[in-house]
């Protein structure tokens, strides 16, 4: 999987080589861009985008409300996804397994894969910070990239 690029090219996310989410497909956004996987099958369950820029968190809210025990939940940010984050969104986020999603601000790129049900702190996050004297692009840190072997669950 990969974050977006500035405010030009959006997040990849892919499972055993099948694009889920790119540009390409046309089904990624500004903001956080979601999808969800059947935990046991490997199957795509329903991919989202949520722009938290100009858009309402509660609808982020709803959605994570709705994610199923057992489900791969996996997040790939662009442009920005941070403005309109509140307590409530990070609380759930954070419940799926992330570390970062506390730190996450203004313009940073930030890639994530968790569950519903998880007990640990999942080890498939990466967060840059949005930094002007580190950033690649103008106004927008590096593209985040991520590769990795999700456990299958089993109950």
């Amino acid at each position: 999987m990969a974050s977006g690029a500035a405010s030009v090219v959006g997040p990849k996310i892919c499972l055993e080589d099948n694009i889920l989410m790119s540009g390409v497909k046309n089904n990624v956004g500004r903001g956080m861009n979601f999808a969800l996987v059947n935990g046991k099958t490997g199957e795509l369950i329903k991919t989202e985008f949520f722009d938290l820029w100009a858009g309402d968190v509660n609808d982020v809210i709803k959605f994570l409300k709705t994610v199923e025990e057992g489900t791969v939940v996996m997040v790939a940010t662009f442009d920005d996804a941070a403005t309109k984050l509140n307590d409530e969104a990070k609380t759930m986020i954070s419940e799926l397994g992330s570390s970062s999603i506390g730190s996450l601000g203004f313009r940073d790129n930030w890639i994530f894969v968790g569950g519903k049900g998880i007990k640990t702190k999942s080890p498939f996050e990466q967060h840059i910070k949005n930094n002007a004297e580190t950033n690649k692009y103008e106004g927008w840190p590096e593209v985040l990239e991520m590769e990795g072997c999700i456990p299958q669950r089993k109950d």
